[in-house]
């Protein structure tokens, strides 16, 4: 008896850990900051130009915002005074994403291990 207790007691710690967790990414979720789906870059190419200084290997940058829809990706240049706000949307987004991909495996971990604590409580009638 004292085993089973001994591991109920483990899981409900862990249970508790899980619930600290959940409560963290959902702070992620629920703030307010915008958010913009993409990601930025420089984007470098030559223009073809024989004369011009991309032939000689400092090749054009532009900053894109890249992001995907409908199956196509899609690319649009970013102004230079938008450049900070989109990279710090665009990364307030991908903590969304990634925040969202975890509430989803602690939802099944917190499952499993109540049901396991289910188990452990559990009398026959």
């Amino acid at each position: 008896m004292q085993r089973s207790a001994d591991r109920l007691s483990r899981l409900r710690q862990a249970l508790v850990r899980l619930r600290d967790e959940l409560a963290e990414r959902l702070e992620i979720v629920l703030a307010r900051e915008p958010v913009v789906k993409g990601t930025v870059y420089a984007l470098r190419r030559r223009c073809g130009k024989a004369t011009c200084h991309c032939a000689a290997g400092a090749p054009h940058q532009t900053w894109v915002l890249s992001w995907s829809e409908g199956g196509r990706t899609r690319l649009r240049a970013v102004p230079p005074e938008r450049l900070d706000a989109l990279r710090q949307q665009t990364r307030a987004y991908q903590r969304l994403r990634r925040a969202r991909a975890r509430l989803g495996a602690l939802h099944r971990e917190m499952l499993r291990v109540i049901d396991q604590i289910e188990r452990l409580r559990r009398e026959e009638p």
